[in-house]
C-alpha cells in the first residue's frame, strides 16, 4: 500500500526550518499521514551538521508517534548546485549533497529528493543563466561523484523536476538517469510542477521503475506562475489517471503532498485539508 506522507516544509515554521521536528510527528499523526519526508537546512532543527545520533533521537520519537521517516528532501541545492559556473559552488554542492546522503541513511530514509543544478532559478532573479550542456555535464560528474557513496549507504538520489528549466521531457529525463546505470538514482517525480509543459500521468509511465519518489501537489494552467499552486483536488492534476498510472508502473512507495505555500491565516489547516484529499485521491 501506498505511504500516505507530508513534507516537513508544508507545515507552519517548516520553510525556515524552525518547525520542532516532534511537533512535526505529532501533526502529522493527528492528522491521519503515515510518514513524513523531513527536509534539511544549511540550519534549523535539521542542518547539514545533524549527526547519526541525532538522527537516532529522531527516529525514536517518530517510533513514539508511529510515524516513518520514508525519504528526505532539500533546499539547499539553490544555493550551491552541482551545475553552477563556480568551480567553488560545485564542490561545496557535492559536499554538501554527501552530507545528505548519510544524513537520508541515518534517519532510515531510501529516496533523497535531489536537484543537480539548473538553466535559471525563477525566484533568483539575478542569477545569471547557465547554459544547457553545461548543466548536463557538470551535474552529470558531480552526481557521478556522490553516487558510490549512495550505492554503499542503500540510499537513491531521485532527480526531480522543478522549474529549472532542465530535464524537460520524461525521455530526457530518463536518459540522464540511465547514463549512471545505477539503482540508486532515479526519479522523483512532481506531479503538478509537470503541468505548465506537460502530463504527469505521461511522466509516470515512461519514467517506470525509474520513480523513485512522488510529490502530490495541484496547479492551475490557466494562472500559469507560482500563484497557480492550489490546494489538492482544486487544479488541473488528472487524478484518476495519475492513481492509473502509479498502479501501472507498480510504484510503492510515499506519496508525499508539498504543500507550500502556506495559508495566509490559520495555515495548520491546510495540513487537514490535504489529508482529507489524499484520502479521496487514495480511495481511502
Amino acid at each position: 500500500m501506498l505511504l500516505k506522507s507530508i513534507n516537513y516544509w508544508s507545515f507552519p515554521g517548516g520553510l525556515d526550518g524552525t518547525f520542532a521536528i516532534e511537533s512535526c510527528f505529532q501533526e502529522a499523526k493527528k492528522n491521519n499521514f503515515d510518514a513524513v519526508e523531513l527536509c534539511i537546512g544549511q540550519d534549523g532543527v535539521l542542518g547539514l551538521d545533524t549527526d547519526k545520533s541525532r538522527c537516532e533521537e529522531i527516529l525514536h520519537l517518530a517510533s513514539k508517534y508511529e510515524i516513518k521517516v520514508a525519504s528526505v528532501a532539500s533546499g539547499v541545492y539553490w544555493a550551491n548546485a552541482l551545475g553552477d559556473e563556480s568551480p567553488q559552488a560545485r564542490e561545496k554542492a557535492g559536499q554538501d549533497l554527501e552530507k545528505m546522503v548519510r544524513i537520508t541513511s541515518w534517519l532510515g530514509a531510501r529516496t533523497l529528493l535531489t536537484i543537480p543544478g539548473g538553466v535559471d532559478v525563477f525566484f533568483i532573479p539575478d542569477r545569471a543563466p547557465v547554459s544547457y550542456d553545461n548543466v548536463w555535464d557538470r551535474a552529470t560528474e558531480g552526481l557521478g561523484k556522490v553516487l558510490p557513496l549512495a550505492e554503499q549507504l542503500g540510499v537513491r538520489l531521485g532527480i526531480e523536476n522543478v522549474w529549472n528549466k532542465f530535464l524537460l521531457s520524461p525521455l530526457e529525463m530518463a536518459h540522464f538517469i540511465d547514463q549512471f546505470g545505477s539503482a540508486s538514482i532515479g526519479a522523483y517525480v512532481d506531479v503538478a510542477n509537470i503541468l505548465p509543459y506537460g502530463y504527469p500521468e505521461q511522466w509516470l509511465q515512461i519514467l517506470g521503475k525509474r520513480v523513485v519518489g512522488i510529490h502530490f501537489k495541484d496547479f492551475r494552467r490557466a494562472v500559469g506562475t507560482i500563484e497557480g499552486f492550489v490546494d489538492l483536488l482544486e487544479g488541473d492534476v488528472n487524478w484518476p489517471a495519475v492513481m492509473a498510472a502509479i498502479d501501472e508502473i507498480g510504484y510503492s512507495g510515499p506519496v508525499v503532498a508539498e504543500m507550500i505555500p502556506l495559508y495566509r491565516h490559520y495555515p495548520a489547516v491546510r495540513v487537514a485539508n490535504t489529508s482529507n484529499a489524499m484520502d479521496a485521491i487514495l480511495g481511502r
